[in-house]
């Protein structure tokens, strides 16, 4: 009986303690999970060109109003409203008749006055024949002489008056002075026109359709970012080259149309803090319309080397960019980045990455810094819808 012991006699707390300790020695000890699998692949080396993206307008590179530049009553017209002329064609015709009798007036007039003058060179050289046999007196030739002189005048007067009214004859008929769109018709037959002055008659407008104008407005930030790059000779400015630019309509994904830079102005716009600039887009299809709005893509930067990964690859911290890597250890570790355009579905990475780092695509949000993961191989090329 004294190898039994009374465990009456034991204090409950350490019967207690026991206890715990036994069925803490039974309880089973936790496995570690296994690493997570992840896709990694290697940033894509390709030469790319960055291109600037704006939001421009279709103008017309000339725009021309046809106004009235004699008065009249507007006898007809001969356009369809919205079609296409050429330069000398007939648009309207203004009342030729009372500038076809004041032309008629003036040219009878020129040859009075020619036949003034013939008479009165015929009497300034009697009178030089009277003058050499001192038979005709001094002040008798000079009148002579004075009297041809104003003949001459005169018919130097009258001619000039005849090419005004021929002029005037002329301008009755109305005539595309470019080639181009027209517009429709601001007055119709019977309707009196005013011409000659600033208040002449608005008659109808003509708008060259080919090559057209994109204008656009660039910011402070590109501003300095194209006078950088012309300093240092990676790009030349567009106010002296005709840097390339592509277009694309509202309803077209890709940017299948091409031009060059025409202008840039000579400064900022206060009140915007932009400047204004033009591209030169060719418009031999006749789609584009002056007015329309179109998105454009200007050269800037490039071609040069780049290192590409998948967008997806690239996470935000806050204000931070960052990407998962996995180190020589096998380890994921995150890496701070700053990412710059897309091509091709591929995000280009500035600063941050090199060729030989291993970045994660697939599985990131399994992992977190320091962890041990498996690593499966992956590629940087998006797959094609």
């Amino acid at each position: 009986m004294k190898d039994n012991p009374d465990w009456r006699l034991i204090p409950r707390d350490l019967l207690v303690v026991m206890s715990l300790t036994f069925f803490a020695s039974c309880k089973p000890q936790p496995v570690a999970p296994p690493p997570a699998e992840v896709s990694v692949t290697q940033p894509l080396m390709k030469e790319v060109t960055e291109w600037d993206d704006f939001t421009g307008r279709i103008e017309p590179i000339k725009s021309v109003e046809v106004r009235a530049r004699v008065s009249g009553y507007l006898n007809s017209i001969h356009f369809k409203d919205g079609q296409e002329v050429k330069a000398g064609d007939l648009l309207f015709v203004i009342d030729p008749r009372p500038y076809e009798a004041e032309a008629e007036r003036a040219r009878a007039n020129f040859k009075r006055t020619q036949a003034q003058r013939n008479l009165a060179l015929q009497n300034l050289q009697r009178a030089e024949k009277l003058m050499q046999g001192s038979t005709i007196a001094p002040e008798q030739f000079d009148a002579r002489r004075n009297e041809y002189d104003i003949a001459v005048a005169n018919v130097a007067e009258a001619e000039a008056a005849a090419k005004a009214a021929e002029l005037d004859l002329e301008f009755t008929q109305v005539k595309a002075p470019i080639d181009g769109r027209i517009s429709r018709r601001f007055a119709d037959e019977g309707n009196l026109v005013t011409g000659g002055s600033t208040q002449s008659t608005l008659l109808t407008t003509i708008v060259p359709f080919n090559p057209l104008y994109v204008t656009f407005d660039a910011d402070e930030r590109l501003v300095l970012k194209y006078s950088r790059l012309d300093l240092s000779g990676q790009r030349r400015s567009s106010r002296g080259t005709p840097n390339p630019v592509r277009i694309a309509l509202s309803d077209e994904t890709e940017f299948l149309r091409e031009g060059k830079m025409d202008f840039v102005d000579n400064r900022l716009d206060p009140e915007t803090g932009t400047l204004r600039a033009r591209a030169l887009v060719d418009n031999s299809d006749g789609l584009l319309t002056p007015g329309l709005f179109v998105r454009l893509q200007l050269k800037g930067r490039g071609p040069y080397p780049a290192l590409l990964i998948p967008d997806e690859a690239i996470g935000t911290d806050q204000s931070k960019r960052f990407v998962m890597v996995v180190d020589k250890d096998g380890l994921a570790q995150r890496r701070f980045v700053t990412p710059g355009r897309l091509y091709d579905g591929l995000r280009a990475v500035d600063e941050g990455l090199t060729a030989e780092d291993k970045v994660i695509v697939g599985g990131i949000m399994r992992v977190r810094p320091g962890v041990p993961v498996k690593v499966k191989e992956a590629s940087a090329t998006p797959a094609k819808e």
